[in-house]
């Protein structure tokens, strides 16, 4: 999306993870791309405890086989689109061995951010889909309305779309992530921004949904979200932290804060051999 001096700099989240693992690259080699990642989650003697999460760029490209659970993007980069193999990735996460009790075979995740004016679509009510009409606790959306009452229905609008167009059958059965990363376009307004995921959640939680999480680096949470205080949704939700540069440094990020204060780091994220590997913090 084009840029604006109300909206953050632009860059993407997998950029972040590349440059970590280019990084990494100048120490000790890292294994044989042919081979599974080493460390407490991984290891070619034993079943994988790790797993993967894809979307749109892994379209068209062999994925892994042994993973214990997977985690597929529903949006083709925007939250305003569709991953064009998402029924073929999601076959794939169903194949998932499970062996990580504590995470289900297959999840999702649903690109966020508050375009505002920027945008191809914003919200100029409370209804959503057209005749619903949404209970909205930042008052009521109207035309021309770019704070946190329109932004709350965005959000709203954009996980129903997550859920009913993209073609997820029962969405209810799922795990759903909120990817916030600076790549999309967000408001100068951190509180704006918190509500679009709090309409998000809200959604995921009026449809009973198997869960909801937050999926970001610390550095991009605090720059696009800020503090989230204990009165809001977002506040007990588990965090999956991106930015790990191996499965060793995956496993001891377990141990860093949450991205909000009542929540609790359950996966860590790392990139090896051009894939996004997960460990669970069990």
């Amino acid at each position: 999306m084009p840029r604006t001096r109300a909206h953050l700099p632009v860059f993407r989240l997998a950029w972040l993870l590349v440059a970590a693992v280019l990084f990494t690259c100048a120490g000790p080699a890292l294994a044989d791309p042919a081979d599974p990642p080493a460390g407490p989650q991984g290891g070619s003697s034993s079943q994988s405890l790790l797993g993967n999460d894809v979307s749109w760029p892994q379209c068209g490209t062999e994925l892994p086989k042994d993973q214990a659970f997977a985690i597929v993007g529903v949006n083709n980069g925007l939250a305003n689109n569709t991953n064009p193999c998402l029924q073929e990735q999601l076959e794939w996460a169903e194949s998932s061995s499970g062996a990580v009790a504590s995470q289900p075979k297959a999840q999702l995740y649903i690109n966020t951010a508050n375009p505002g004016r920027a945008g191809s679509w914003w919200p100029v009510s409370d209804e959503y889909p057209t005749g619903s009409k949404v209970h909205n606790p930042y008052g009521s959306c109207k035309a021309g309305d770019y704070g946190t009452a329109c932004a709350y229905m965005y959000g709203y609008a954009k996980a129903f779309d997550a859920a009913y167009v993209r073609g997820v059958t029962d969405p209810a059965d799922y795990v759903w992530w909120l990817d916030v990363e600076t790549e999309n376009t967000w408001s100068g307004s951190k509180d704006a921004n918190r509500t679009v995921l709090e309409g998000m959640t809200d959604f995921f939680h009026s449809i009973d949904a198997a869960g909801v999480g937050i999926y970001s680096t610390g550095q991009q949470w605090h720059r696009i979200v800020g503090n989230v205080s204990p009165s809001s949704n977002l506040y007990p939700l588990p965090s999956w932290l991106a930015g790990s540069r191996n499965a060793d440094s995956a496993a001891t990020a377990c141990a860093k804060s949450p991205l909000t204060g009542g929540g609790k780091v359950v996966l860590t994220q790392f990139i090896h051999a051009g894939l996004d590997y997960n460990h669970a913090c069990t």
